[in-house]
């Protein structure tokens, strides 16, 4: 299956009730987790003062004000990635028993190893955030943040979303071997889902797209 095949295949799925189910769930979350920073932030910032110049003092507050509730954004999709985590198995039950039905019951994950898996997710995901602000100023100025941007956050997210499907159905070691073989391809399905997470509002919908999109891809490498 080619990988805009099946990209096509998961947003067509996102109907799904269960599946909107679980975007609601990590977007709320993820809401709250704004407020809260942002609330928390500006509680903050109204103990600091800056100047003893009350209209600097107050011009600086207003400043840090803004950024306090500007810069928690800049994390949303990580702190809505690392909600939906947490159902990732689930969003794989649901398009495997969708258009997989012959495959059977996968192997279940204990509540440890999505922990470990959700937070991998987060610190993925923080760090692709980090990396990737300064390579949007760069690319006013040259063209190659965008590049290494998508090197570096294909790799992570390729590998990231791979496993998560294939740690349901292979052992440990096929699982990477299966993962260096086709190493170049699911190089590029972590370069579509990158684009994905670039998008406003559509990264929202990233991780659950990106599951759906890796199963289709996962159950394509298995039978070639």
């Amino acid at each position: 299956m080619t990988i805009p095949a099946a990209l096509l295949k998961a947003f067509a799925q996102l109907g799904d009730p269960r599946l909107r189910r679980i975007l609601g769930l990590g977007v709320a979350a993820a809401l709250a987790c704004w407020i809260g920073l942002a609330l928390g932030a500006s509680a903050l910032l109204r103990q600091i003062h800056l100047f003893e110049n009350t209209l600097a003092d107050m011009s600086a507050g207003v400043v840090l004000g803004i950024t306090a509730l500007l810069l928690p954004i800049l994390f949303f999709s990580a702190l809505a990635t690392f909600v939906m985590s947490f159902w990732l198995d689930d969003v794989a039950d649901i398009v495997e028993a969708e258009h997989y039905p012959q495959l059977g019951p996968a192997r279940e994950m204990g509540w440890a190893e999505i922990l470990r898996l959700s937070t991998r997710f987060l610190l993925v995901m923080g760090l692709i955030t980090l990396v990737a602000a300064p390579f949007y100023l760069a690319l006013l100025f040259l063209g190659f943040g965008i590049i290494l941007n998508y090197a570096v956050n294909g790799y992570l997210l390729g590998r990231e979303y791979f496993e998560v499907v294939a740690a349901r159905r292979m052992e440990p070691d096929s699982m990477r071997m299966v993962f260096g073989n086709n190493l170049g391809r699911l190089w590029l399905c972590g370069a579509a889902i990158n684009l994905l997470f670039q998008i406003p509002l559509l990264n929202l919908t990233a991780p659950v797209v990106a599951t759906a999109f890796m199963v289709h891809i996962f159950q394509s490498l298995r039978k070639e």
